[in-house]
């Protein structure tokens, strides 16, 4: 005879942290995009090659951080939906809009402003 008792282990609201992170990392990782893509026309002159030397280096840096954001946005929806991995879940879709303006920071510490 079958087990009638409910031990289900999906944890019930599981896609909330995962949309709501969603929901902020895209557009802020977009908009994030386009300052470090059109501070590329910042300055030209004299302080064009110092700028541009620092842009070379800080345009990927800004974009591998924008990637590990996305990817964490991913990993916030592959995670089980178990009660188990509830705090994972949490903790992986806010550290993903969390971490967009901290690596605007570090794009803009590294650009050596004209």
């Amino acid at each position: 005879m079958p087990d009638l008792t409910l031990d289900d282990d999906r944890a019930t609201g599981a896609w909330v942290a995962p949309l709501i992170s969603t929901l902020l990392t895209l557009p802020a990782c977009l908009a994030a995009w386009f300052f470090g893509g059109f501070s590329a026309m910042a300055c030209d002159g004299t302080e064009a090659d110092r700028f541009e030397a620092s842009y070379a280096v800080a345009f990927p840096v800004l974009l591998g951080g924008l990637g590990v954001a996305l990817l964490l946005t991913a990993a916030s929806w592959a995670l089980p939906w178990e009660r188990r991995t509830t705090g994972r879940r949490v903790g992986v879709a806010l550290a993903a809009p969390a971490l967009v303006p901290c690596v605007c920071v570090v794009f803009a510490a590294l650009v050596e402003w004209p």
